[in-house]
Order: C-alpha cells, then sequence, then structure tokens
C-alpha cells in the first residue's frame, strides 16, 4: 500500500504541477539519462521543488519534493529516507521498465519504484 501511495504521489505531483529546469538545461528525466545532485525542477507555478537535498549539516542525501517559496525547507516527500546517499554523487534515472531509480556512486540501488506495468514511453517533466 506504501509503494502504491508513492507511485500515486508523483503522478499527482508530476502531473498537476509540471516541473522545469532551474541549475541545468535539463527540464525532464528520460529513460537512461541521469538526473545528477545539483540539478532541480521546479513545479510549472514555482510552488514545488524536486531534487537531492541535505538536512541540516548532515552530508547524507537524499532525493525529495519541498514547498520552493517558504523560507525554510519543508519537504513534503522523500524517496530514499530510510537509505540515504552519502555522499552528492547520487543520480536518478528512468530504467527499461519506467521504474524510477535512484543510484549511488557505484551504481547500486538506493531506491527504486516498482510499478507492476511497464510503461511504453516514460518520462518525467
Amino acid at each position: 500500500m506504501a509503494i502504491f501511495f508513492t507511485l500515486m504521489l508523483i503522478i499527482a505531483v508530476i502531473f498537476f504541477f509540471p516541473f522545469q529546469a532551474v541549475f541545468s538545461a535539463v527540464d525532464t528525466i528520460e529513460p537512461f539519462k541521469s538526473f545528477g545532485d545539483g540539478t532541480t525542477l521546479i513545479s510549472n507555478g514555482g510552488i514545488f521543488e524536486f531534487g537531492f537535498f541535505s538536512r541540516g549539516n548532515s552530508k547524507n542525501r537524499y532525493v525529495g519534493i519541498w514547498y520552493k517559496k517558504i523560507g525554510s525547507q519543508t519537504v513534503v516527500w522523500v524517496a530514499n529516507r530510510c537509505n540515504p546517499i552519502a555522499d552528492n554523487f547520487g543520480s536518478l534515472t528512468i530504467n527499461s521498465t519506467g521504474n524510477l531509480v535512484l543510484l549511488s556512486q557505484n551504481k547500486s540501488v538506493v531506491w527504486s519504484t516498482s510499478s507492476s506495468k511497464q510503461i511504453k514511453k516514460p518520462i518525467v517533466l
């Protein structure tokens, strides 16, 4: 049930608040192309931001969605909250089955979605 809720939250944010790139030319996440640490996507209305972040003085890195316009970073969703990345070399990609996959520096899977259906043309906007 938690996986279903996570997938529904990601889909809702992606479809209802389309993202645009801020710190690089990337404006989508396409299959087999990495979305790296240091790049964020901001929703069309500028309400939400998606990307890698750390909490406080921690070097641990997480992937999540937070409110863009609130002074202190208010995180609303975290992909890898139980399994942070220890450095800033993580990357997010879409694999061949259309699932989002978070990889560490050594390309091991840190977190992923697990859709039961294969998506024909996956893309995150």
